[in-house]
């Protein structure tokens, strides 16, 4: 989801709901937003998700904690500072959880003023890794104590995140969590940026990759392609790019005697996700996903 004053302002909100199977349900939440009169439209596509997703009855491979589970918001040019898209998910955070009675927020990225501490950091805190996390344990920085129906959910802002995802050929778990833990930008060697988990997925198993913008220039040891860069208030940000991540995934699964079964961006890249919002902005287009397999651009 993007919001603009087109030409003047524009970011984005990749909105992280826990409902992937039902797809009436996502678009349901999508035009929540879409058709929102009053300008509020990531918080009206918050408040329809907590009303139709129920943390209690809520099953799934992918880890999550809340109902919503993660609000990120990305500045897409200069023409918007850090600290507009700060305020901006500390507004959302608040107008949550007065408009859902129960939800609960935790801060991360600029949004979090005095630490600024990253998301893979907060969620760690937070216990979102774990399997049974203890919502008990959690102290969140809006909002009450946690709810077992809602859950807890991220706001934060920051330089954007890309998502992509690679599918290796085999049902072994391990083999996806020694290459998981081969790319991660903690580990040395690791790819900056990626933050990463090792899931099941359909007989496979999936590299689900996060990977985060970088301040400054990439390594000079990983140019062989360029970099995906922008500018935010004056820094330079980049992202290593799908085809290195898929290539460095393939080359760690060869070694194991596993093959590729695909590469899938989840969302676009920053420069792509402007464009397109762009774009759909200036053609009055609003339900993109029905559209776009038919626009030619």
């Amino acid at each position: 989801m993007s919001s603009s004053i087109l030409g003047r302002q524009l970011v984005a909100c990749l909105l992280n709901i826990s409902e992937a199977r039902r797809k009436d349900l996502v678009e349901t939440v999508a035009r929540a937003a879409l058709y929102n009169t009053e300008g509020e439209a990531v918080l009206s596509a918050c408040v329809k998700a907590c009303g139709l997703i129920n943390m209690c009855t809520h099953t799934g491979v992918h880890p999550c904690l809340g109902a919503v589970d993660l609000i990120p918001i990305y500045p897409l040019g200069e023409e918007v500072g850090i600290e507009d898209c700060a305020q901006e998910a500390r507004a959302v955070a608040q107008g949550l959880t007065e408009s859902v009675q129960g939800t609960s927020a935790f801060l991360f990225g600029w949004a979090d003023s005095l630490l600024q501490r990253g998301l893979a950091q907060r969620r760690k805190e937070m216990g979102w890794f774990k399997k049974t996390p203890d919502m008990q344990a959690v102290r969140p920085d809006v909002g009450p104590q946690p709810q077992r129906r809602y859950g807890l959910t991220g706001v934060g802002a920051s330089p954007y995140v890309m998502n992509c995802n690679v599918t290796i050929n085999t049902q072994d778990i391990s083999v996806g969590r020694s290459i998981a833990t081969a790319i991660r930008e903690s580990t040395p060697g690791g790819l900056p940026g990626v933050q990463v988990l090792a899931l099941p997925h359909e007989g496979t198993v999936e590299i689900a990759c996060n990977v985060e913008s970088v301040k400054g220039d990439p390594p000079s040891h990983l140019t062989d392609e360029p970099w995906p860069s922008f500018t935010i208030d004056g820094q330079k940000y980049c992202h290593p790019p799908a085809s290195l991540i898929t290539a460095r995934v393939a080359e760690l699964a060869r070694r194991q005697g596993v093959g590729l079964e695909g590469t899938a961006l989840v969302g676009f890249t920053p420069h792509e996700c402007r464009r397109l919002a762009e774009f759909a902005l200036s053609q009055g287009i609003a339900e993109f996903w029905k559209e776009q397999r038919r626009i030619h651009m």
